[in-house]
């Protein structure tokens, strides 16, 4: 009994023994392994977590320079201060003058900012440290606090340098507007108040601008955007006219152009289009020409790029029966009767009734003649109807609708709803916004309604079917006034699937107006006898 207790005492021991020993090879192993993974400038080792991850850029080493931006001519003018400061500081310090500690730019996705940000790089010729905003936070409390420390530490080293923090948005949302509890342990908050301390706390930050950029400016802490931390804001937004030519004319460069491209002409046809926008339509068009095997790129080119753009790819395998083209034609023609007669829509350049895209079995291409920056109430109507001309067309050719309206259906229905309740144009509710205009930059997200009470809420719903309905019962209107253009115009279609240029221009000349429409026009408002007569739908009413 004796040796069998000492054989299981010593067999314990060397079972600890064992179990330690593995352990710690294990730990050196993984040691081992975060550390390799560290190397390269990383800073991911299991030691250097806390660590920063910006990207240094010294001189040299950006080949981005402000003659590579364009479009944008404003916000290089409040930039190339910051070079001129960092390269000739003492014509500044002789006057007393103190460069921004930090400036922010703002403005929609694509429109440049990231890209100048690159040009202030290589034309600054100091230091410049990049990351974007979400590198900093982590799930370990703390390690965010820490990077930014590490972050504004190695600039000031290197001063004079430019710290750049892409998405900001990431980084610095306010405070407040995070529901529930927030306590003192709280990631990004701790990371956001180092960060204000960094950039204007109790010790100067000599030395190091910082530079940021965001499409979410509103999302941001007030702390953070006042003087002393973000001196300066800069909106960097979509291109004119002459600034699109001048982005078009950067991206060809390196482009082998026809005689045939004019630049100005595909500037005009292209608003709204930011840089990022305009730079994919110059690639799209020489990947098209590459394809067909062209030597160089001709203006059909564009042209189809920017159709795809627009509408997306032709579908050449989605057959439709003949029920279903006599509908989009039909469809189709609507709009474009509408559109040419209604003030402030654009020109019609194109039908089709080759499907595109993702469910467009048929499209109506409207560009406009000249960028336009306001919309009078006239006109916000006319566009309502050209909308429903579609929806209007169906019904007087078919006495019935398709399902085919319910994209132009919604976006009517937008449209009246911002024509009441944030533009302020109803006569019955008066100049009274609703609705909280914000995501100024970033389209396709819904303004909040604001808290009303349920007899205002009625109020702005008949509001807006009012609206609905004058638009729809003009649209009838119109088309049933030019009935015979219709049905022309639609079975031309039929047999050449697409119209275009001043063939089409031509024809949409020959509508013409009615009584009732100029009336509207003018007050936004039918007789209720008219109004009367089309809730009882268009029966009878056949083209």
């Amino acid at each position: 009994m004796e040796f069998s207790a000492a054989s299981t005492s010593n067999g314990g021991v060397w079972g600890f023994l064992k179990f330690t020993f593995f352990f710690f090879l294990l730990l050196n192993l993984v040691g081992f392994l975060f550390s390799r993974n560290g190397q390269g400038g990383t800073n991911k080792s299991l030691f250097g977590i806390g660590q920063s991850n910006a990207r240094i850029y010294s001189e040299g080493t950006m080949d981005v320079t402000f003659d590579d931006v364009a479009g944008i001519d404003e916000a290089k003018t409040e930039l190339y201060e910051i070079v001129d400061f960092l390269q000739h500081q003492t014509k500044y310090s002789l006057l007393g003058a103190k460069i921004p500690k930090g400036v922010l730019l703002v403005g929609p996705p694509g429109t440049g900012k990231t890209l100048l940000a690159k040009a202030i790089a290589g034309e600054a010729k100091v230091p410049f440290f990049s990351i974007s905003g979400s590198e900093f936070i982590e799930m370990f409390v703390g390690v965010g606090a820490s990077r930014v420390r590490n972050l504004f530490d190695s600039a000031k080293k290197q001063a004079p340098a430019i710290v750049f923090i892409d998405e900001l948005d990431a980084l610095g949302k306010s405070r407040a507007a995070v529901g529930g509890f927030m306590g003192g342990n709280d990631e990004r908050e701790q990371t956001l108040n180092q960060l204000l301390a960094e950039m204007d706390g109790f010790e100067p930050n000599t030395g190091v601008i910082l530079l940021a950029a965001t499409n979410r400016p509103e999302v941001l802490d007030p702390a953070l955007l006042r003087p002393g931390r973000f001196d300066r804001q800069i909106v960097v937004d979509r291109p004119d006219k002459s600034g699109r030519l001048a982005i078009l004319q950067v991206h060809a460069r390196k482009v082998s152009l026809a005689r045939d491209v004019d630049l100005d002409k595909l500037a005009a046809r292209t608003p709204g289009f930011a840089g990022a926008d305009l730079a994919n339509l110059i690639n799209e068009a020489a990947l098209l020409a590459a394809r067909q095997n062209h030597t160089v790129v001709v203006m059909a080119d564009f042209n189809e790029a920017i159709e795809r753009i627009l509408t997306g790819l032709e579908k050449k395998s989605r057959v439709l029966n003949e029920l279903e083209k006599k509908t989009v034609a039909h469809h189709e023609v609507g709009h474009a009767i509408v559109g040419s007669l209604m003030p402030g829509t654009d020109r019609i350049e194109k039908i089709s009734i080759v499907p595109r895209g993702v469910g467009a079995l048929g499209y109506t291409l409207q560009l406009p003649e000249e960028d336009r920056f306001l919309m009078i109430e006239d006109e916000i109507r006319g566009r309502i109807a050209t909308l429903l001309g579609g929806r209007a067309a169906e019904e007087l050719i078919f006495g019935k609708v398709s399902t085919g309206a319910s994209d132009d259906i919604q976006k009517a229905t937008d449209l009246a709803e911002r024509y009441v309740t944030l533009y302020g144009m109803s006569d019955r509710l008066g100049p009274i916004a609703f609705e909280k205009a914000q995501q100024q930059f970033l389209e396709g997200m819904t303004n909040p309604r604001r808290q009303v009470s349920p007899h205002i809420a009625e109020a702005i719903d008949r509001e807006v079917k009012a609206v609905i309905d004058n638009a729809h019962q003009i649209a009838l209107d119109v088309l049933s006034h030019n009935c015979e253009l219709l049905k022309k115009l639609a079975q031309t279609l039929l047999e050449r699937e697409i119209l275009e240029g001043e063939q089409l221009r031509s024809q949409l000349g020959l509508a013409h107006k009615t009584a009732d429409m100029e009336q509207w026009l003018q007050t936004g408002k039918l007789s209720h006898n008219k109004l009367l007569a089309s809730s009882h739908g268009s029966n009878g009413r056949l083209c």
